[in-house]
């Protein structure tokens, strides 16, 4: 059975599904999603932990179990997504030659609007080849904030911020 976790997020509430201990779907407010038990699980409680790291700007790639179901070739894109680095950018003719497929952009565009784990697969940094934003199924407006969040917050100081939200939660706890 399918569980689902809502959190908030500075882009409206996020929905977060799991299946047994597999992330399968991070949704943006947007998104159409699947029906699903409102629930907690142990992937559920992390994939938020690390999400709200995200937001916090303390994290910049994701340490979760993901099981996205989708084909063999979108799934082929979306292992490609997670190597675009955090506050980078790619076009969907660079991704397609990042899988060894220069001539399906195309495919590769239609592959990265099914990817079903927003943000931590982060189809987002996928932009045209004039450097124009493209469409995003979570809508154009959490795109541009997505890109401008990541551009404020280089991955440079990870460490320091890490350490920074670490300090602060401690306190926060000790209380």
């Amino acid at each position: 059975m399918i569980a689902m976790l809502t959190i908030p997020s500075p882009l409206g509430a996020l929905r977060l599904y799991a299946d047994a201990d597999e992330l399968i779907g991070v949704h943006l407010p947007d998104q159409r999603a699947p029906d699903a038990v409102p629930r907690t699980t142990d992937v559920l409680a992390c994939a938020a932990s690390q999400l709200a790291e995200y937001f916090a700007g303390a994290r910049h790639a994701f340490d979760l179990p993901l099981a996205p179901r989708g084909t063999g070739f979108q799934r082929l894109v979306w292992h490609a997504l997670v190597a675009i680095p955090y506050g980078e950018t790619r076009s969907y003719g660079q991704l397609a030659h990042a899988i060894g497929r220069p001539a399906a952009a195309r495919a590769v565009g239609a592959a990265n609007a099914k990817n079903p784990l927003a943000i931590v697969v982060p189809c987002h940094r996928v932009i045209g080849a004039s450097g124009d934003l493209t469409g995003y199924a979570g809508g154009m407006d959490a795109k541009r904030w997505l890109l401008a969040h990541e551009h404020a917050r280089p991955a440079r100081g990870v460490a320091r911020e890490v350490s920074f939200v670490l300090r602060s939660v401690e306190r926060v706890t000790a209380r």
